[in-house]
């Protein structure tokens, strides 16, 4: 039971690590000493909705419902192809690349957004196993995201030299051996939340000869990377998360300016050609990053992220984190304090700078409870087998959110309103 006692803790982290009872009150007092509460009025967030996504879909930033109307009236509606030079949409990916860039610790020629993160994912780790000749391993951990294994799977079932090997995390280190080419590693487990020592797992495959592809999909806009401060060979990510980019945003990739003029990307498509607009028939790969591009860039969802990316201008990702850290705290602090005789576990690090911003729990009814949560207004997401997640976007998320869905979710567990058949009717996104 949290301590009720009569002083004042001197600070909200001190009155969580404390026990103290927190209120709604403390929760405003919080809100009202933000830096990131301006940020909350750029987006459209439907009245009365909790939003605490953390599957694929942030929020509709207002600069992006502009940005697309602009470019669907004048630049495709009046410019017509003419867009592809007037407007300089061939250069976005490089441009909205760069913007990314400034996020993840990378400079602007070393980061292009094209396709989606599991295709990217496929042209890198290919890239990554030619770049180590005589090694056929491809590294990862029993609970990487499954697209990343699935695409690793993928390439590996096309080479008969090459084989995926994956193992526990604890065991990583020492299964880096001589064989391995690539080590590809989620920065933040998307079930969990706990994130990995980029530094330390770059350190340790480099110690032994194999490069490292880093997912990042969990992390940029919500915590600071910095790629080229821990020597990181290759990075992938998508933009629909904490980017906030929209619906099948497209996703970005990294490839340290040391191996730009050596890998090779195994989609040889005709953006990535050195003269993409001679038509030649053989392919010649564009210099540096350019290279990994491969088809027709989508203009319309790069644009709506390139706008949701200026909402980033000026903010220290630092700060960003930390508010993500307080958010997430908050939340498994109240569950405990509200939810107390509830069979409810925690699911998600608690300690300083383990998480990413995100928490989970456990349920044996994680699916129907998150179903019943959202049909009263409180969005979370569920993933297998029993965990219920809650995605913190520290540039639209509150405290009083934070309050509100936990009261919401023990009214839930309480009232057992979850334990309903149209709850438990799985849908085919979850």
């Amino acid at each position: 039971m949290p301590a009720t006692g009569c002083m004042e803790p001197d600070s909200f982290s001190e009155a969580i690590a404390s026990g103290y009872l927190l209120s709604r009150e403390l929760m405003e007092e919080e809100d009202r000493h933000d830096p990131l509460l301006r940020t909350r009025a750029k987006f459209l967030l439907p009245p009365g909705l909790l939003y605490f996504d953390g599957n694929s879909l942030g929020p509709l930033a207002k600069k992006s419902r502009e940005r697309l109307l602009r470019v669907i009236d004048q630049e495709w509606g009046e410019s017509l192809v003419r867009s592809w030079n007037v407007h300089r949409w061939i250069d976005w990916p490089r441009t909205v690349g760069a913007k990314i860039a400034r996020l993840i610790g990378a400079e602007g020629d070393e980061v292009v957004v094209a396709d989606s993160t599991s295709v990217n994912l496929f042209k890198l780790i290919s890239a990554a196993v030619e770049l180590r000749p005589g090694r056929s391993v491809i590294l990862s951990e029993d609970r990487q995201f499954p697209t990343d294994l699935y695409m690793a799977q993928g390439l590996a079932g096309l080479r008969k030299d090459l084989r995926m090997r994956t193992v526990e995390r604890s065991k990583l280190t020492l299964a880096l051996d001589e064989d391995v080419a690539v080590l590809v590693l989620t920065h933040v487990d998307y079930r969990s939340g706990q994130l990995h020592d980029m530094a330390a797992m770059t350190r340790a495959a480099h110690e032994r000869g194999a490069l490292v592809l880093w997912d990042l999909s969990h992390s940029t806009g919500a915590l600071p990377v910095d790629l080229n401060g821990c020597y990181v060979d290759l990075a992938v990510g998508c933009g629909y998360k904490f980017l906030n980019g929209g619906p099948g945003a497209p996703a970005f990739l990294y490839v340290a300016r040391r191996w730009q003029h050596r890998a090779r990307s195994p989609l040889t498509g005709w953006l990535g050609h050195r003269s993409p607009f001679a038509f030649e028939p053989t392919y010649r790969p564009a210099s540096g990053i350019g290279r990994f591009r491969c088809g027709t860039p989508p203009i319309l969802s790069l644009a709506a992220l390139d706008a949701a990316l200026d909402l980033f201008d000026g903010l220290d990702l630092e700060m960003v984190w930390r508010k993500g850290v307080s958010l997430g705290d908050a939340m498994i602090a109240l569950v405990e304090q509200e939810c107390e005789d509830a069979d409810l576990e925690v699911a998600c690090p608690q300690g300083e700078r383990q998480r990413g911003s995100q928490v989970s729990f456990r349920h044996p009814q994680a699916y129907s409870i998150m179903q019943a949560l959202i049909d009263r207004g409180v969005v979370g997401d569920f993933r297998e087998p029993d965990i219920m997640r809650f995605g913190l976007g520290p540039l639209y998320t509150s405290h009083v959110d934070v309050w509100d869905a936990v009261q919401v979710l023990r009214q839930v567990l309480t009232s057992r309103a979850w334990d309903s058949e149209r709850f438990r009717k799985r849908e085919v996104v979850t």
